[in-house]
């Protein structure tokens, strides 16, 4: 499942960071954060991969 706009693709992104270790969990603040606790390994990889041309910064509701 792709990433809807670029701050959920940034969010996955620093999710997938700190799920790896690569930067401290403390760090984590609103939707990566529960991203990170709810999301497995594999799925934060496929929203972090997602190409931001084209995406809006966020999708509205």
């Amino acid at each position: 499942m792709p990433a809807k706009s670029a701050a959920q693709q940034k969010a996955a992104g620093a999710a997938l960071a700190a799920k790896r270790g690569e930067t401290p969990k403390s760090k984590l603040k609103g939707a990566s954060r529960s991203m990170e606790e709810s999301m497995n390994e594999k799925q934060l990889e496929e929203f972090a991969s997602t190409k931001r041309k084209g995406k809006p910064e966020h999708v509205s509701k």
